[in-house]
Parts: C-alpha cells; sequence; structure tokens
C-alpha cells in the first residue's frame, strides 16, 4: 500500500473507494513536467538557504530529470491511492535517491505547489494560444488581401443593407481576435504570479528565499498574500472569460461561414478537405467544422460557469473543491487550441464565389440610402429624403426593379432634386469607395487597415 503523507495521523489505511473518489491522476497528470520544474526551483532555493546540501538538491535534480523522462517515455506506473502528480513525483523521488527527496517538501504544501503548477502550466498554454491568434488573424490578412476589390452585400437583421468589400468583413474579425488577443494578453500578467513560498496558507517559519525562486521561474512578480495565494482560481476564470470570448467570435465566423456555403447564399465553397458527406444524400457537402466549432462554444462558455459557481461560496483558503479547477481549464485550453488549428488551415483553402458577391450587391436596394445621401447632399433634410427613397423603393418593388433600374425620369418624379449622375452614385463601386470615414468600407480605408495590420502582426 503506497505510504501517504499524512498516515502519522490516521490509525486505518483509507477506504479504496475514496482512493477512487479523491484521485485527480487522470487529469492533472498532464502538468507533469511544471511540477517536476517547479520542484527542481524549489530544492535550489532550499539548498541556497541551507536546508537541503548541494550533493541534495543535485540528487533530487537527477532523480527529477529521470522521472520526467519516464513520463514522457510512457515508461510511468500510475496509481490512484496516490492521489495526483505531485505525490507520484514525489514518491518516485523517494524511491530513486531516499532520504534527501523526504526533505524536498519543506517549507512547502500541496496547496501552494498545485497553485504554481497551473499557473506555470497556463501561462505556457497561454502563450500558445496567443501565437495561435496571431497566426489567425494573418490568415484574415492574407484573405483581405487576396480580394480586396470584391464587393459583397452587408447585412443587419440578416437582411441586405449596404454593399462592403469582402476584405472588409475579413479585417473585422481580424479586429474582434485582436482583442481577444489583448484579454489573453492582459489575463496573462495575473496568471504570471508566483505563489510558492505560500506554503498550506500562512507562509512557513523556515528561512526561504520566495524571491530566488520567482527568478528561477521567471516569474515577474510573487502573490503578495499566502493566504490569497493559495485561494485564488481567479486567474482560471478570467482565462475561461477570454477564452469563452474567443469563441464566441469563432461561433460568429462559423454561422457565416455555414450560410455563406449554402445553395441559397453561395458565396463561398469550403475545400472537401474540410468538409463531410452524407450516409444517404449523395449530393450533400457538410460545412460540419464551422457547425462543430458552433456546438463547442458552448462546452467553453460551460467550462467559466463552471469555475464561477465552483469558486463562489469557498471560505478562504484552500478547500477540496478547488481539485475540479482543472477539467474545466484543460477542456477548456485543448478546445480552443483545436478551434484555432483548424481554421487556420481551412480559411485558406476557402474558394470565394467572387461573381456570386459581386452580383448580390445589385439586388435587394443595397443603394437606397446612397439614394438618400444624394438628395442630402443637394440640400434635402435627410427624414424627407429618407421619405422620398422609401416611396421610390415602393414604386420599384411595385415593377418588380431595382432602384438604378428605373429612369431618370421616373425618379424625378419623386425629386426634383434629380439628375443624370444619380446612376453614378447608386453603382456599387460608388457606394463602396464613397464611404471613406474612418473605419469605412472604402478601399483605401481597407487598404490601410491591411497595411496596419501587417505592422502589428
Amino acid at each position: 500500500m503506497a505510504e501517504k503523507p499524512w498516515d502519522g495521523r490516521f490509525a486505518i489505511p483509507t477506504d479504496k473507494s475514496v482512493e477512487r473518489f479523491t484521485s485527480s491522476i487522470a487529469i492533472d497528470s498532464r502538468m507533469f513536467r511544471e511540477d517536476i520544474q517547479g520542484s527542481i526551483a524549489h530544492s535550489r532555493m532550499l539548498a541556497s538557504v541551507g536546508i537541503l546540501s548541494d550533493a541534495e538538491a543535485d540528487a533530487i535534480e537527477k532523480g527529477l530529470r529521470e522521472i520526467e523522462t519516464e513520463i514522457e517515455a510512457g515508461r510511468f506506473a500510475y496509481d490512484d491511492s496516490l492521489e495526483d502528480i505531485h505525490m507520484h513525483i514525489e514518491t518516485a523521488l523517494t524511491e530513486k535517491i531516499g532520504d534527501a527527496a523526504r526533505k524536498l517538501h519543506t517549507a512547502r504544501s500541496r496547496n501552494d505547489q498545485v497553485a504554481l503548477d497551473i499557473r506555470l502550466w497556463l501561462r505556457r498554454e497561454t502563450l500558445e494560444i496567443l501565437d495561435g491568434l496571431r497566426r489567425l488573424r494573418s490568415v484574415l490578412v492574407d484573405l483581405a488581401e487576396a480580394h480586396l476589390h470584391v464587393p459583397m452585400p452587408g447585412y443587419t437583421h440578416t437582411q441586405r443593407a449596404q454593399p462592403v468589400l469582402f476584405s472588409h468583413h475579413m479585417m473585422a474579425y481580424y479586429e474582434m481576435f485582436t482583442r481577444d488577443a489583448r484579454r489573453f494578453e492582459d489575463a496573462l500578467t495575473r496568471i504570471n504570479v508566483m505563489p510558492l513560498g505560500a506554503a498550506a496558507l500562512a507562509g512557513t517559519p523556515h528561512p526561504i528565499d520566495r524571491e530566488l525562486v520567482r527568478r528561477l521561474l521567471d516569474f515577474p512578480e510573487m502573490a503578495a498574500n499566502s493566504m490569497d495565494a493559495v485561494a485564488d482560481r481567479d486567474f482560471i476564470a478570467e482565462f475561461l472569460s477570454a477564452a469563452s470570448i474567443s469563441m464566441v467570435h469563432f461561433s460568429r465566423i462559423s454561422e457565416e461561414l455555414i450560410l455563406w456555403s449554402t445553395s441559397e447564399f453561395a458565396f463561398i465553397q469550403l475545400s472537401d478537405a474540410f468538409t463531410t458527406g452524407s450516409s444517404i444524400m449523395p449530393q450533400k457537402k457538410n460545412p460540419d467544422i464551422p457547425e462543430l466549432v458552433r456546438g463547442k462554444t458552448g462546452r467553453v462558455l460551460g467550462h467559466l460557469v463552471n469555475i464561477l459557481t465552483l469558486m463562489k461560496s469557498l471560505p478562504m483558503t484552500y478547500n477540496r473543491d478547488m481539485q475540479e479547477d482543472k477539467f474545466p481549464l484543460f477542456d477548456g485550453v485543448d478546445t480552443l487550441k483545436d478551434v484555432l488549428d483548424i481554421y487556420i488551415r481551412m480559411l485558406p483553402t476557402m474558394k470565394v464565389q467572387e461573381e456570386r458577391l459581386k452580383k448580390a450587391c445589385e439586388t435587394g436596394f443595397l443603394n437606397a440610402t446612397d439614394m438618400a445621401d444624394y438628395l442630402v447632399e443637394r440640400g434635402l433634410p435627410f427624414r424627407k429624403a429618407h421619405s422620398v427613397v422609401g416611396k421610390a423603393v415602393a414604386y420599384a418593388l411595385s415593377r418588380g426593379k431595382e432602384l438604378q433600374d428605373l429612369s431618370l425620369k421616373e425618379l424625378q418624379e419623386f425629386s426634383g432634386l434629380v439628375e443624370g449622375d444619380i446612376f453614378e452614385a447608386l453603382s456599387v463601386e460608388s457606394m463602396i469607395n464613397r464611404r471613406r470615414s474612418a473605419g469605412g468600407t472604402a478601399t483605401e480605408n481597407v487598404k490601410a487597415a491591411i497595411r496596419n495590420a501587417r505592422t502589428v502582426l
């Protein structure tokens, strides 16, 4: 039977059902590198203050490196009776080097140890997510640049509204994912705080050097309060909040790709490599990737609710409930990284149906606002111009025509301000390039946005 770290207090062995119920090794084993990294830094610090000899610290580091190799090679045995990755590694180290390993836990608790491991692990994962977001944004900029002169209908209420450049639409998502990156960068400042040295909750009487550990583990700062250091899981909630917002952005672009790939829209074609078929309908080509991403969004949002609910009623400081923080965090990270990876791969293979997009801009009265603006520029108050154009639209609808299909004489029936240049104002190219206000869809604006994005990336 595995030796428990608390055996001195208990008279009978832990029931096997309790061991199974309390074991977290199936979840937290993925933090083995961080646990070893933290333990090596802790042992070096203990040696620097005289709690360990240099020889003991060397033996500890050598043993931990061997364990790391064994885990990486799949030769390490796990046992529910040892509960978590921390006790597995400590037990294996004790078997390798004896009493020196039993000194390693001096001035340390599993409470501050696990807090450290999670922060080290999440720091690394956040940096990888930031790199993924940078690559995704680069893909969006590439798409924008490759389709710079392609117009498409812009929508409000899922109704055709005004024409925009397809590039402008892609750069809108660039902006969304840029904000996501900034949220993760900001969250990283709260993740990147060193808790080790808090011990169980009150600190330690041993003459430790937390500053040395901070430097060894490359943390910009250390936790200022020992109770908060072991109780804090705000950084997980903050990370999952940023992840949830990012997944909502993925869900929105997924919804558009799903709609755009339908026969009704036919704005894009997704590659065969990123679609699936039907087991019964031979003609089908299903956008399963965007659909799954849309579905996985709820999964990550659920993980955020999980963490907030987990923490909402916990008194200070560490409570065993907090063992349940890892599954929502780990799965949230995995899901977001998988989504990032597949979108980075899928988007460049998407075919944009340029002629279909251009044609779609010519129907649905997308130029109605431009006719109103035309009248405003000739002195008519906007509300009156709005009413005039509304009547013109109703008239065109009754005859199965678009505004640009009406004759000059017909248009002049609605306002004497209309002249022959009205048709240029109602053209798709004019509508787009007249919108030169900062952030607008005019071609020169979009070119500048692409140049700026290239510089940022």
